[in-house]
């Protein structure tokens, strides 16, 4: 018995390892650079303090998180296959931990629901990216909350307990969303004993009180820090107050035929709503609640409770996602796979207890096919995970392939034409910062990066009304104001350069190139050449 498990053990890993192998070759994507090599915060002496005492020095307060990409930092710095294999490592690490409490729960088929996990496409994204780290962190302590919370139900020893308080705290200060914690332990309960008693809402509030304590950090983080450094939405809001709601609505079952069909994965995926709210776009919350109150309604059968436990953990623990709709509606919340990493344990839970419950009325031969069946379908899963990792071999590859599948997105088009600019294609990279422009006209970036790509080519008056589009956007970015002042000093209108530079000094008194611009159009009278923007 101990050999196989070790067998079992053994497969997962390397299952786990080759679907993800050609991500461990990547660099950084998209937003990496903002968590890492550009942040400001790990080059700060203060990093530690402010870390976990100043909320709103980064605009998400998880502390446990940042601390280990300083220390990887520290260790690694630029060398990206060490924070890849970190990803991966914690990964499998999660995989077994899920194997594990599925075991816990009664589950035969426990490893196969591990195996599912591990291999699953729906989980690349949180493994072949960088700054995922919160997501493959957090889930650990996570699990183990939830495997000890088990273990002190079912033999009632306080360490346990504790233990389980404990491991809750430190995956909160990794990432926030798991917050709905206490919501899943009273779901437990009622799945065990049909009903939720007062010793249960006890034995929960200390993991409210956590949960209220860390989101209450992380809102008011995310409110100071873009007090200090404003930003705008990157795609417009798709508008009307039923817009949230809608698509609160179709992201569950979105996120739910991917879990069930993962094909067709992208970074963005096409935008929803496109042409308003109409009452069609309720139908999943009609589809939704009938089918909960149908289940409810037979609760008192064990596979209808044991269906509103894995269906009650993906859609509480997908709350915090459906939340950001209800609050601000931006079509960015909805495109990544990242965010269903944790609820789709849920469903794996699910699936698993449905494939148990249909072998047990199956034959010897039948069982036999079905595990066929079962194996074709996992390795497709790590064949379709590995060809999905390689995407994320290099952004350009993954910009290019993201406007490929998804040519209406703005975002893709922009970050394209970042890649392009920084490559040397600039005529490229100008016509990708239209597109997203054509898309989006309030993409105060696309305006600075493509005034920047044209003062590149020498287009010196054409960049000057993009450069006034960002400012109208973003009034207070001192660096668009410095883009603007060059290019004014280059067609020899120095007064109205000087302007743009004191300006960008008022909002920035230590901005360098601000600060060198001012000096060299007093002294020589012409600034830089343009020649060296970067995209922001």
């Amino acid at each position: 018995m101990r050999s196989f498990r070790l067998l079992q053990a053994a497969i997962l890993a390397l299952a786990g390892w080759w679907a993800f192998a050609p991500a461990l070759t990547g660099g950084w994507i998209w937003d990496d650079t903002r968590y890492l090599p550009d942040n400001i915060l790990l080059h700060d002496p203060a990093r530690l303090w402010k870390t976990w005492f100043a909320p709103g020095t980064f605009y998400e307060y998880y502390p446990l998180t940042a601390t280990v990409q300083f220390i990887q930092w520290s260790l690694w710095g630029n060398e990206t296959p060490f924070y890849h294999v970190t990803n991966m490592a914690l990964h499998i690490v999660n995989a077994f931990l899920v194997w594990k409490l599925f075991e816990k729960l009664g589950l035969r088929l426990a490893w196969l629901g591990g195996m599912i996990f591990a291999v699953h496409p729906l989980t690349v994204e949180s493994v072949a990216w960088i700054s995922e780290l919160k997501n493959t962190l957090s889930l650990a302590p996570f699990l183990l909350a939830m495997i000890f919370y088990v273990d002190y139900e079912e033999q009632g020893r306080e360490r346990d307990y504790w233990l389980s308080l404990g491991l809750f705290l430190i995956a909160m200060l990794a990432k926030t969303t798991m917050a709905p914690f206490p919501a899943v332990i009273l779901l437990y309960a009622w799945w065990k004993r049909g009903r939720i008693g007062l010793s249960d809402l006890r034995a929960a509030t200390p993991f409210l009180v956590i949960s209220t304590v860390l989101v209450t950090l992380t809102v008011l983080s995310a409110i100071w820090y873009v007090q200090v450094f404003p930003e705008i939405d990157k795609e417009p809001p798709e508008g009307g107050w039923a817009a949230g709601p809608a698509s609160a609505g179709l992201a569950i079952f979105f996120f739910a035929s991917k879990f069930f069909w993962p094909t067709g994965l992208m970074l963005i995926y096409p935008r929803w709503l496109e042409a308003g709210v109409s009452p069609p776009d309720f139908l999943p919350w009609i589809a939704l609640t009938a089918a909960v109150g149908w289940l409810w309604w037979k609760r008192r059968e064990g596979w209808s409770r044991g269906t509103l436990l894995g269906l009650g953990f993906f859609l509480i623990m997908l709350m915090p996602v459906l939340s950001m709709f209800l609050v601000r509606d931006t079509s960015m919340v909805r495109s990544l796979d990242h965010l269903v990493y944790l609820p789709m344990i849920g469903l794996t839970g699910l699936t698993v207890a449905g494939l148990e419950a249909i072998s047990a009325r199956f034959s010897v031969q039948l069982r036999c096919a079905g595990t066929g069946i079962l194996a074709v379908a996992l390795v497709l899963m790590a064949w379709e995970s590995h060809a999905y990792a390689v995407i994320f071999q290099n952004e350009e590859g993954l910009w290019k392939f993201t406007v490929q599948q998804n040519p209406g997105s703005a975002e893709a088009h922009y970050n394209l034409g970042n890649m392009l600019i920084r490559t040397g294609h600039v005529p490229e990279a100008v016509q990708e910062y239209r597109a997203a422009l054509r898309l989006n006209p309030d993409h105060g970036d696309a305006h600075t990066n493509l005034g920047n790509a044209l003062l590149q080519l020498g287009q010196v008056a054409a960049a000057l009304p993009e450069y006034s589009e960002a400012l109208r956007i973003n009034p207070n970015d001192a660096d668009v104001h410095t883009d603007l002042g060059v290019a004014l000093a280059m067609l020899n209108r120095l007064p109205e350069a000087r302007i743009q530079f004191e300006e960008a000094l008022r909002l920035d008194p230590h901005h360098a190139t601000a600060q060198a611009d001012l000096s060299r159009i007093g002294s020589a009278g012409n600034p830089a050449d343009g020649s060296k923007a970067v995209p922001k």
